[in-house]
């Protein structure tokens, strides 16, 4: 973050979902708290504008990678348990 409480979109696209989510989280409680310039309240919006943005991102990748998960057929688990049933336990 820069002195003016911005960044670059390439520094903030590295951003892991939970570095995202606490400097969010940071964000929310200095606005919160008051006592900024005009200048720096705008700053930290934008600033966690693109915070949110990120977390959403990784949130909806998650939520991609679990309908995904979710879309597959079951996995071969089931047919060895039918085979231990069958009395074939290899």
């Amino acid at each position: 973050m820069t002195d003016d409480g911005t960044t670059t979109a390439a520094a903030t696209g590295t951003l892991g979902y939970e570095q995202a989510r606490d400097e969010l989280i940071e964000v929310v409680r200095r606005l919160e708290a008051g006592g900024t310039t005009l200048e720096e309240s705008l700053a930290l919006w934008e600033r966690g504008e693109e915070l949110a943005k990120v977390c959403r991102h990784w949130l909806e990748g998650a939520r991609a990678r679990l309908d995904a998960a979710l879309a597959r057929p079951e996995r071969s688990d089931e047919a060895g348990e039918a085979g231990e049933a069958d009395g074939n336990t290899d």
